[in-house]
């Protein structure tokens, strides 16, 4: 998905866009909520004309200014007849559901904020019906939960949902875990080079280390059972539209066992396909 993108997002309140939107984001897309129609072409020439340019924009629009939504059909249009060919997904949703959902968050309708949810959502209705014919893609979100919604808009946009990133984070316990870690595994059970003079001085990202690490038997047990649980977890992330999983590697000081796991790790899930970051989070810290 290397090419240029604009998509516009727009549907009911309630109806999803917000989810809609942050699955744009985690697909790289520029996002912007409600820009004016009178800026949103003098916008997108300025992402054309940035530094590197950028490429992948979403703009959301919605129904709290009814002045603004006005001037978006023709936007659209013009846009289109100019070759930059947008594309805009619309949100539907049923009436009884989105009342459910006010009721449920307590939240107040933006076309009724003193009055009937159901009297702002038919007003909203009426707003929108130029938007919808426009649309290149119209999605019901009423029997939808948020995983399911994010998957319907990321295979609009790039026909494929896009598989769960893996952040490897090697750490010491010493200094505490890592608060974005959703797994975690403690290698302190594994021999440890910190009482080898040669190598103390060393990480776990220089080879001598490595070695000593790895050779080990219980390390290669290790790396094969965590190879397992993630072969069987990943997938199923991937089902939930789950963005990124963040997995921590604990050794005594995060300098030396740690740093060879992650990397090592991350070797073995890049060798599948997977996007791998790895961060040696305490690697540089004094033993």
């Amino acid at each position: 998905m290397s090419e240029s993108r604009i998509v516009f997002v727009a549907g009911l309140s309630g109806s999803g866009k917000t989810t809609a939107m942050a699955a744009l984001e985690d697909l790289g897309f520029y996002c912007v909520d409600n820009l004016p129609p009178m800026l949103i072409k003098q916008f997108l020439e300025l992402c054309a004309q940035s530094t590197p340019p950028v490429e992948r924009v979403a703009l959301a629009i919605d129904t709290r200014e009814p002045t603004f939504l006005e001037g978006v059909p023709n936007v659209i249009r013009e846009l289109r007849a100019d070759g930059t060919s947008p594309e805009l997904v619309f949100l539907d949703c049923d009436n009884e559901t989105l009342v459910n959902r006010y009721r449920e968050t307590r939240r107040v309708h933006p076309l009724s904020p003193g009055g009937n949810v159901q009297d702002g959502i038919e007003r909203e209705r009426e707003l929108l019906v130029d938007l919808a014919r426009l649309a290149d893609i119209v999605v019901d979100t009423s029997r939808l939960n948020v995983h399911q919604l994010r998957e319907t808009v990321v295979r609009h946009v790039v026909g494929a949902t896009r598989s769960t990133v893996v952040n490897v984070v090697s750490f010491g316990y010493r200094f505490g875990t890592p608060s974005s870690a959703e797994l975690m595994f403690d290698v302190r059970f594994l021999p440890n080079p910190h009482f080898e003079p040669e190598l103390r001085p060393l990480t776990g990202a220089d080879a001598g280390v490595a070695e000593y690490v790895l050779k080990s038997e219980r390390t290669g047990a290790l790396l094969e059972r965590l190879r397992d649980l993630l072969g069987f977890l990943l997938p199923l992330y991937d089902e939930e539209g789950k963005a990124y999983l963040t997995v921590g590697v604990g050794c005594t000081g995060g300098r030396h066992r740690s740093v060879a796991i992650a990397n090592q790790l991350a070797q073995d899930l890049r060798s599948l396909g997977r996007e791998v970051n790895v961060t040696h989070r305490d690697s540089a810290k004094p033993t």
